[in-house]
């Protein structure tokens, strides 16, 4: 269970739309820290919502499938569980199937096709737990065949933003971690 050091507000003094994303993650995780804690800068989470998901991961040139299965990629490399519960969710209601949740840690012999391969390779590269990532001839190759250099940006972007919050939220311990989190809580 996360224990922050900023303060948890109650949800009966939040904002409605905190409150309505309160009782989501409730309903879902059993667990509303992050939000508690959100709630005081309603603004910057209004910003957060609204313009980065709003906006550019439910927006944007590249398909919704393919932002939840990098999103996916992303935190079960992470292992932050209040993440995956939400992102397994939101995976498949995008039309990834479970068969491709159950194999993602193993894709090169998972359901993929090369377009989610590359895809997950360039996750690999984003993901905390390679600092040395780098998009290489090799992976831009990969890439190229099924993503303009708009779409390779803006994938690149929006995991990159993706880790900052996943380091965010194990910094502030604001969520639970999976057992196999490689970021220990301290």
């Amino acid at each position: 269970m996360p224990h922050p050091k900023l303060k948890r507000l109650a949800s009966d003094t939040m904002p409605e739309n905190l409150r309505t994303a309160w009782q989501a993650s409730m309903d879902l995780r059993g667990d509303a820290t992050f939000l508690e804690v959100s709630a005081n800068h309603p603004d910057l989470f209004d910003w957060y919502v609204n313009s980065f998901y709003g906006e550019v991961f439910r927006g944007g040139l590249v398909a919704q499938k393919y932002k939840e299965l990098a999103r996916l990629r992303l935190s079960q490399t992470h292992g932050c569980r209040f993440c995956n519960q939400g992102n397994t969710v939101d995976a498949l209601a995008a039309g990834i199937t479970q068969a491709q949740i159950d194999q993602l840690s193993d894709y090169d012999n998972g359901p993929f096709d090369a377009k989610e391969k590359a895809l997950i390779k360039l996750a690999d590269q984003i993901v905390l737990t390679n600092p040395a990532g780098h998009l290489d001839d090799a992976l831009y190759a990969d890439l190229q065949p099924h993503f303009s250099d708009a779409e390779i940006y803006e994938l690149g972007l929006v995991m990159g933003i993706l880790a900052g919050v996943a380091k965010f939220l194990f910094v502030f311990d604001l969520v639970e971690r999976e057992p196999t989190c490689p970021f220990p809580n301290s």
